[in-house]
Order: structure tokens, then C-alpha cells, then sequence
């Protein structure tokens, strides 16, 4: 920590000495034409720079500006009006009402000042967080932005470890770490926890957006196009940026409750019920409370807006209820996971934004962050007597060990347990920086930002079988993430070159550290002198001390970013980026992205350039034992890290960066004032991918002695490992069409979004020991590990939302289709590409689970009761659609034979089915 001390006070020193211009306060209210009313939150900045602020409860606003300068003032659904100063020290303003005016400045994808929406050379997202949170039951940033973003998509885990416990989302079909988040443009740290488990981003990290609360966020900015060039690492597949709120003299509560109603799949309807663990007629059920308020400070524009939340959910239950084999909607009794479904969470945040003009000078100080703290609870798989006794504690002569609360006996006589895993997640971020403008408005922003996540895992009702009955919960360590960003950003606007030209420039050092702390001895180790009982805490053996990691590594990087009017109705910026990785080398990536107006109001835009993410150190550094046991012989199964030995011996080189070209078409039309389009098509080609192998086996005699031999030394019966394995190419069209109109009293909105991809895999790069048979190849990346790669998104989504307000009252529907995925179970090994034996055992049939396209319908309505209280009411998936079940037909024996053991995969829409919501809100 002591490093980045320097630069803290360095930052405190240079604003205090930036104050080479002078300003004056510039007081003013926003109003509302219709009804004088005064307008909380209307945003006021200066034209041409990135110094602003927003109005208070009574529509007031202060800011500090030179006698020359113009203020841009502009809210959601009004017309954005820009006025001169021209000396005065008061300014009030009338904002006209225009719903069709949705055209929101932007501050990702341009360095530009005050650059719309609808006029960026690449296509931004904007969602309204608020009102978005406000009519759902969906508790997370995360599942918000799935229904709202046309190429934004997430899949809740279930079974899968640490990957149950945290929401991470995928960005045109990439994987999690492959969007970059900012938050108020500044970058946010990933989390420390690696997915190895789970259909969906195995191998990854992300940044888990569930550790800021949804209150907090003013709106969020999504750029669906590679920004590698303009951003860094990460940003192959688009950038997310959070704004975080300014708002003063409001304060802003919200209560909600929301729970599943599922009588299709609830566990307790089952005919078989005395099977599974279940709950309610009603479960997951969940809470909210969040709050928000700001305090003005000075009397130039200043501000701290606060934010805290709370949240509890409770688990869901899902099983097939019928168990007839002819009824083509039932299942057989699901011994591998009785306690299917999402696990429990609780969690609690605190967010802060803070800005403070220096009186009399173009400089403010900055800061914002905060902490979050989030304890989850989820099942593993069941561990069953009849099928794996020496995961019992047992008696001298077999016998179980009878534990209340943790061993249970079904009606058949079957014994068994629910491992459950628990996991502490805590998060802390701060930046603090400094921004102003220098001489003749060269804007500068000075900043360091520091975030830490600490990823803990316990396990819970659950047995070391070697150790005996006695313990049964214990320490399972778990892995840290620290990153550092220190930058300087300047920017110039030459409004007398061509139609005005921005040159921005700058500079960064990151510092990242990873570390994985090893659990509990008894949380890994074989007690067991025969042998015979199996090790380690079931559900999910601790870390063990040769697992324990300290890795660190530092980047330097540089930018320049042109961008310039060339005429009135031609846009072209081009960036270029360097950055050097104290671990693996450098590299440099550019982009050039054009607009050409055809018309007022319709423009083309196109983009082309290259991206990169660099390895993360959690992917280089990742590593994980289990104890095997056969016979007397204990033996390890390893996923090895980059520098591990195992790793050498196996002919896998250091991790290096991948690559990626990009390119992007098309335009945007607004044909009249209430009507906007937006169709974007775009092109991914990535490189060296990194993937997380399949296990190999030392008694592989195929396998080159070498390796084989290095993994007998060391007592490991089988490895895997991290690679940069795959390459694959992306195509996709993303198409926004909005509709907005005011009559009167009446407001129609209607908002449809669609995303067309398709994903091919183009290469597997095998290392040569791994690759040299169709056997080792189907080990090192399986079919069934592709189908995961490929269905990282469904070929469509479509989202269809038609909305209708009257006076204080609204209505509206949400219709979102999820296109056909298909995925592979694990077949009965019999086979190279997974088969199942047919239920008359008369063939084999591949072991492939066909999910087919769904509509999930929304509903929801809202109603200002008073003027300081809204209320909203809702279900989501109102109809109660599910996923197609998980098994091939005719097949039926080898049900649950998925990555869950579940009846669905973690595909489309969930598991869950229909939740009702209920929200209120109260503003004063």
C-alpha cells in the first residue's frame, strides 16, 4: 500500500496549485415548462469539457464556470438546450417535455464532449437503472441488464462450485473477461474467484457488478464494439461503464419482496417429494432495501451522493414431478443432486460519488467507491450410501454414523447428504483523483483507483470421511485480488481545425496481485491410514498449502485518440494503445471508426481494429488439489498452474494474450422525432483463448512418457491445465428500433431489441504431447467443452417492450425470446464423443440435450399513490416457462446426466419460473 501513497498527496498538491483560471459561481433552477415545477437530478455540465453537476431537490444548481463558457442542460425525456454565460452569475432555465428527445450524451466509445447517442461513430447503450429496477423482481445489475440489453447475456449457475455465488455476464457471445467495466469511466477491478465448474465461463474471471448496488447507478453505458484500443485489456468484446449518481438534496428509498411460484417444477409438488429437500409453495423468496441522498457542498457545484442496500434471498427447489416413464414431462428420481436449484444469499453495500470544485479555480477533486459484503449458502452434489460408502463416517463395522440435521433416509432406504458450500464475498474500491482545465481548455484528469476482492470458501454439513462424524463444518481458504490503476487523461478540443477536432492522450500504471490462501488442514487431508475412506471436506475440498500462490505483476500503457469533424456530416477517430505486462511482453492495438451523416437523421457508421486481454494472473496462477484415493495409494488430481512443472512437462507454454480483429457496420435513422433505429453488425475473430483443458491420466500409456512420468513423481494421477487453446470467430447484427410519444396525458412507449450471432470455433491449437490422437484431442478440449464455448449466448435474443402511462399510472409487458442452444451431457464413456445406451439397450444414442427457443412474458404495472410514494407490481415469466428437460429421449436412464445433474442446464431463461414482485418507493 505504501506504494501508492505518493501519488495520493501528489494528486492533493497538484490540485491545490492548478488554479491558473479564474471562475465565478453560476446559480441557477430548472423548472418544468408544463407545470413551473422545479426538476431534481437534471444534469448541467460545460460544453466542451467534463466538468458538470446536477440539481437538487428544488431544481437548484451551482456550478463554477469563466464568464465565456456555455452550460449543456439535459434530463431524460426533454430537450437538451445549451446556453451562453455571457457574464452572467444566474441562469435559470425551463426544460420543454419531449419523450421522443432520448438522445443521451454519451461518455464511452468518445473523448468528444456532449457526443449523443445516435451520433457516435460505434453503438452505446444507454439503460435507465432505476426505472428499469423498479419493474422487475430481478434483484441484480446483472439479470437487469439481460433483459435489457439486446447482446448482454447471463445464465444463472447452479452446482457449480463458487460459480453459483457470483453473477458474471457475457457480452456478444465472449466470455465474462472479456468486457471491460468502468465504473465513472475508471476501471474496476475483476474478482478473484476463477470458474472451473459451470457451463458458462469456464476457465474466466469478471467483474462481478452484484458488488455495487443498483441504487446508486445513475445509468449504465454499454459500447458493443472492441475497445482495446481506446481502453486496454478486457475490452474485446465492448465496454460497460457505470455512472454513478450526482443528485443533491433528494432522498430516494425503495422496499421490495419478490418470490417463485412454480407448481411445473417445485420439489415439494414431486410425487417423490420425501426424495429432496424442498421449501414452500413459494420459494426464493427475497427482499430488498436500498437508499439514496445527496448533500451539496460549497457553493460551486459540489456534491457527496450516498448509497446503501441490502438484500436476502432465499433458495429454490427444482425437480421433475412425475416419475412415469411413458409421460413424456417426467423424470426419474434425481439421486445425484436432490437439492437441485439457486442457492441463498444475503448482502449488504455502501456506495459513495463525491466532487468538489475549488473555488475560483478550473479544478475539482473526485472520489467514489465503496464496500460490499455478500454470504452465500448453495448444495453440492448428493453424496448417496448405496453408491460411494467411504464418503460416510462409518463405524468399525461399516455402519453409518448417524448425524441429525445432516444425514437423512428416503422411504427406500437410501442414506445420503447435501454437501452445502458457503463462500464470503468482500469487496472494497476507491478512486480518488483531480480534473480541471489548463490554460487555453486543455482538460486534465489525474486519478488512482484501488480495489481488492476476497473470495472465501467454507464448507458446511458436510464430512471429512477420514476424520470421522465429530466436524462437520470447516475452513476452506479461498483467493484474493488486488488491482491498482493509476492514469492521466488530457484532452483538447480545436474547434478552428476542420469542423473541430479532439485530441486525447495519456498514460497508465496498473498493479495487480493475486493470491490463493490455503483452508483448513482438516478440509483437505486423508486421516485415514488404510486408505480406504476418501479425504478432504466433501463438496468442496479446502486449498491445500501446495496450492497457496503470491503473484504479482505491474502494466505500463500509453494512448492517443483522434477524433475529428473532417466536414459537418463526417466523423473519424482513430486511437491508438501500448502496453507492456511485466509477465508476458507488450502489445499494440489500434482502431479507426467512421460516421457519415447521410441526412439529419440518418447516419452510417463502421468500425475496424484490433484488441487484445492479456492472461489474467488468477488464469496464470490458478490452483486447486484433490485427493484420490485407489486402493491404499493416495494420489492427487491437479489443476496446475502456468509455471507448475506438471504443466512444462505437458508441453503447454506460458500463457500469452489474446488477440483479436474486429469490425463493425451500420447506421442509425430517426425518420421522426417519436422513432429511432439502430442496426449494428458486427465481426470477432479471437486467438489463443484461453481454456482450462480436460483432466489427463498418468496411466495413460498413450501419453508421452515424460509426462506421464513427471505426474508419478509427484503423486498426481491426473492434471489439467490453462491454455490459450481456441481460436473462434463471432458474427452478429444487434438491432434497437424505440418508439416514444406523448398525447396529452398519455404516453406510449414501445422499445424492441434484437441480437442475430452466430459463433463458430475456427482452430484448437493442441499442444503436440496433448494432441497426437483423437483420444487426447477429446480429452483436451471435448466436444461437449466446445458446445459450451459455442452456446455462451443463444443464436437469438429478442426483446420486445411495449409500455402505456396515463397520468400517474403505467402499464407494461416484456417479451423476451431465447433462441434454440444445444449442449452435450457426459455420455456413459463408452464412446469418443458422449453416447448413451437407449432405455431397451438397442443402441447408442449421442448424448446431446436439445433446448429449444422460449418467450418469457413480463408484467408489470406502476402507480404514484402519492407524490412522495410509487408502487410497483409485477410478475416475471408470468406464464411460467421453463427450459426443455435434460435428457434424450429414450434415453431416460442416463437423465440428469448434465453439468447440474439437474432437469435443466443453466441455459435461456433459469430454472426458476415465475416470480411475483411487489416495490415501493418513496422520494422526498
Amino acid at each position: 500500500m505504501k506504494r501508492f501513497l505518493p501519488l495520493t498527496f501528489i494528486l492533493l498538491a497538484m490540485s491545490s496549485l492548478l488554479a491558473l483560471a479564474q471562475k465565478k459561481a453560476i446559480t441557477g433552477t430548472v423548472t418544468d415548462a408544463a407545470n413551473s415545477a422545479p426538476m431534481p437530478g437534471v444534469s448541467v455540465h460545460i460544453k466542451g469539457s467534463n466538468l458538470g453537476t446536477s440539481t437538487n431537490a428544488k431544481g437548484v444548481y451551482t456550478i463554477s464556470a469563466a464568464a465565456t463558457d456555455e452550460l449543456v442542460i439535459s434530463y431524460t425525456g426533454y430537450k437538451t438546450i445549451t446556453v451562453g454565460i455571457n457574464g452572467r452569475s444566474k441562469i435559470d432555465i425551463t426544460l420543454v417535455s419531449d419523450v421522443a428527445q432520448l438522445n443521451e450524451v454519451v461518455l464511452i466509445g468518445t473523448r468528444s464532449a456532449g457526443r449523443v447517442k445516435l451520433e457516435t461513430a460505434v453503438p452505446v447503450d444507454i439503460v435507465n437503472v432505476g426505472k428499469a429496477a423498479s419493474v422487475t423482481g430481478r434483484m441484480d445489475i446483472t439479470d437487469i441488464l439481460n433483459y435489457s440489453a439486446p447482446s448482454f447475456n447471463y445464465n444463472k449457475q447452479s452446482g457449480s462450485d463458487g460459480a453459483d455465488h457470483v453473477e458474471l455476464g457475457t457480452l456478444r457471445g465472449l466470455g465474462p473477461d472479456q468486457t471491460l467495466v468502468l465504473v465513472n469511466g475508471k476501471r474496476r477491478h475483476s474478482t478473484a474467484f476463477v470458474s472451473v465448474f459451470g457451463t458458462r465461463g469456464r476457465g474466466n474471471s469478471g467483474v462481478d457488478l452484484s458488488s455495487i448496488p443498483t441504487a446508486s447507478i445513475d445509468r449504465i453505458e454499454i459500447l458493443r464494439d472492441g475497445a482495446s484500443a481506446q481502453y486496454g485489456s478486457d475490452a474485446i468484446a465492448g465496454v460497460i461503464n457505470l455512472v454513478l449518481k450526482k443528485t443533491t438534496g433528494v432522498f430516494n428509498a425503495n422496499v421490495g419482496y419478490s418470490g417463485y411460484y412454480d407448481p411445473a417444477f417445485n420439489s415439494g409438488k414431486s410425487v417423490v417429494a420425501s426424495q429432496y429437500p424442498h421449501g414452500g409453495a413459494i420459494d426464493g423468496n427475497g427482499i430488498t432495501i436500498d437508499a439514496n441522498y445527496g448533500l451539496a457542498l460549497g457553493k460551486s457545484g459540489g456534491f457527496i451522493n450516498f448509497t446503501g442496500d441490502y438484500a436476502k434471498n432465499g433458495k429454490t427447489f427444482r425437480q421433475t414431478h412425475d416419475t412415469t416413464t411413458s409421460n413424456p414431462k417426467a423424470l426419474p428420481i434425481n439421486p445425484y443432486r436432490r437439492a437441485n436449484g439457486d442457492g441463498s444469499a444475503e448482502s449488504g453495500t455502501f456506495f459513495f460519488n463525491h466532487e468538489s470544485p475549488l473555488a475560483g479555480t478550473r479544478t475539482t477533486l473526485y472520489s467514489f467507491g465503496g464496500y460490499s459484503y455478500k454470504a452465500s449458502d448453495d448444495y453440492a452434489f448428493t453424496r448417496n450410501f448405496s453408491g460411494r460408502p467411504e464418503r460416510f463416517p462409518t463405524d468399525n463395522s461399516g455402519k453409518i454414523i448417524p448425524v441429525s440435521g445432516i444425514i437423512f433416509t428416503t422411504p427406500d432406504g437410501e442414506s445420503y447428504y447435501n454437501p452445502i458450500i458457503r463462500t464470503h464475498n468482500t469487496d472494497i474500491a476507491v478512486a480518488v483523483g483531480a480534473k480541471g482545465t489548463l490554460g487555453d481548455a486543455w482538460d486534465w484528469d489525474l486519478s488512482n483507483n484501488i480495489g481488492n476482492n476476497k473470495f472465501h470458501f467454507f464448507g458446511y454439513k458436510t464430512f471429512n470421511a477420514s476424520l470421522g462424524a465429530d466436524k462437520t463444518n470447516f475452513d476452506d481458504g479461498g483467493s484474493e485480488f488486488l488491482q491498482n490503476t493509476s492514469n492521466l487523461n488530457i484532452n483538447k478540443h480545436f474547434g478552428n481545425i476542420m469542423q473541430g477536432l479532439n485530441l486525447g492522450f495519456g498514460g497508465e500504471y496498473r498493479y495487480e496481485r493475486y493470491k490463493i490462501f490455503s483452508g483448513e488442514e482438516a478440509s483437505y487431508k486423508n486421516y485415514d491410514p488404510t486408505g480406504v475412506k476418501a479425504a478432504g471436506a466433501q463438496g468442496f475440498p479446502g486449498y491445500q498449502p501446495s496450492d497457496a500462490v503470491s503473484a504479482h505483476r505491474s502494466v505500463e500503457g500509453v494512448y492517443v485518440d483522434l477524433e475529428g469533424d473532417i466536414t459537418k456530416q463526417w466523423l473519424i477517430d482513430f486511437a491508438n494503445r501500448y502496453e507492456h505486462y511485466s509477465d508476458f511482453g507488450s502489445n499494440f492495438n489500434t482502431k479507426l471508426a467512421t460516421r457519415y451523416k447521410i441526412t439529419d437523421n440518418f447516419n452510417i457508421r463502421g468500425s475496424l481494429g484490433t484488441g487484445f486481454r492479456a492472461p489474467s494472473l488468477q488464469q496464470i496462477n490458478y490452483s486447486s488439489t484433490f485427493t484420490n484415493v485407489q486402493g491404499t495409494v493416495i494420489s492427487e488430481v491437479k489443476i496446475a498452474p502456468n509455471y507448475s512443472p506438471i504443466t512444462k512437462a505437458a508441453g503447454i507454454p506460458n500463457l500469452k494474450q489474446e488477440k483479436s480483429k474486429n469490425a463493425g457496420l451500420g447506421f442509425t435513422f430517426k425518420p421522426v422525432p417519436e422513432l429511432s433505429f439502430t442496426v449494428d453488425g458486427y465481426y470477432i475473430k479471437v486467438t489463443d483463448r484461453v481454456v482450462l483443458s480436460g483432466q489427463f491420466s498418468a496411466d495413460d500409456e498413450t501419453l508421452d512418457p515424460t509426462f506421464t512420468n513427471a505426474l508419478k513423481n509427484l503423486h498426481v494421477s491426473s492434471a489439467q491445465f490453462f491454455a490459450n487453446a481456441v481460436n473462434t470467430t463471432n458474427k452478429g447484427l444487434d438491432v434497437v428500433i424505440e418508439y416514444n410519444k406523448t398525447i396529452g396525458a398519455n404516453r406510449f412507449r414501445v422499445l424492441f431489441t434484437g441480437n442475430f450471432q452466430t459463433m463458430k470455433i475456427d482452430k484448437v491449437n493442441y499442444p503436440p504431447i496433448l494432441g497426437t490422437t483423437a483420444a487426447l484431442r477429446e480429452t483436451f478440449l471435448s466436444e461437449r467443452e466446445k458446445k459450451f464455448i459455442l452456446a455462451s449466448a443463444p443464436p437469438q435474443k429478442l426483446n420486445l417492450n411495449p409500455e402505456f402511462s396515463h397520468k400517474n399510472f403505467t402499464v407494461g409487458t416484456r417479451f423476451t425470446y431465447f433462441g434454440k442452444v444445444v449442449i452435450d451431457g457426459y455420455g456413459d464413456g463408452t464412446t469418443l464423443t458422449p453416447t448413451v445406451p437407449t432405455d431397451d439397450g438397442s443402441a447408442q444414442l449421442p448424448d446431446q440435450y436439445i433446448y429449444s427457443g422460449k418467450v418469457v412474458s413480463d408484467l408489470y404495472f406502476a402507480y404514484k399513490v402519492a407524490k412522495s410514494v410509487r408502487l410497483s407490481i409485477g410478475a416475471d415469466n408470468v406464464f411460467n416457462v421453463h427450459p426443455d428437460l435434460a435428457y434424450v429421449k429414450g434415453a431416460k436412464g442416463y437423465a440428469f446426466n448434465n453439468e447440474p445433474s439437474g432437469p435443466f442446464d443453466a441455459v435461456q431463461m433459469g430454472q426458476n419460473g415465475r416470480r411475483f414482485f411487489a416495490r415501493v418507493g418513496f422520494t422526498f
